[in-house]
């Protein structure tokens, strides 16, 4: 079985890991060390590591492993908590915003109202998934995804109608009153150019 995700939603948290040098650590913790290891790997003084690691570890983000004694001294062996740190993305904006806030927004093609449901949907599934695993359920999700390519901004509107239509009648076909609510999202937008992209190669020779 896969480590547990762990769900970081108090700012307090979410601050003390984003310094690029607590970045670094938190990444070579993925594996135990101590902080003379981590001194000799990133080239610091050991006293700024262990600073960093304190602060890591009174927030939780950081977990002791073991005590080593050497040399009449006590070694802290510490590593990252396992599994996956996912972060609120509210918790950037200052205030939480409430799932109707994010569903509010009018313009559907509008670049805000994407990043304000994505940002809800991070939050409210991590947030059940990691209940269930504290319960030792499995939560029951699905992903769908398709690359493809559009000649025009008018087809991606075209596009969207013919995908709302569809998943209308997919909804009145399965929507079942006594069912559990679940609640489908549909996204699209632009893939990052790459320099392999057909596209880009032959907008570079014209």
């Amino acid at each position: 079985m896969g480590h547990a995700m762990t769900f970081v939603e108090d700012p307090e948290r979410v601050m003390a890991a984003l310094s690029p040098l607590r970045r670094r650590l938190l990444r070579h913790l993925r594996e135990p060390a101590s902080a003379t290891q981590l001194a000799a790997a990133l080239d610091l003084p050991r006293q700024r590591v262990n600073y960093h690691l304190r602060a890591l570890e009174a927030v939780e983000l950081v977990e002791l492993v073991e005590e080593r004694r050497r040399r009449g001294c006590v070694e802290r062996i510490v590593r990252a908590k396992p599994g996956a740190f996912v972060v609120d993305p509210t918790v950037l904006d200052g205030e939480p915003a409430s799932p109707d806030q994010a569903t509010r927004l009018q313009d559907q093609f509008a670049a805000e109202h994407l990043v304000g449901v994505a940002a809800t949907t991070v939050r409210d599934v991590a947030r059940m998934q990691v209940k269930a695993e504290e319960q030792g359920k499995r939560l029951l999700t699905f992903t769908i995804e398709a690359d493809l390519r559009f000649a025009s901004a008018a087809d991606v509107h075209r596009f969207t109608e013919h995908l709302t239509d569809a998943l209308r009648r997919a909804a009145d076909d399965f929507d079942d009153p006594a069912g559990r609510p679940y609640r489908v999202v549909i996204g699209g937008h632009p893939a990052p150019a790459t320099a392999t992209d057909p596209a880009e190669e032959e907008q570079n020779d014209e």
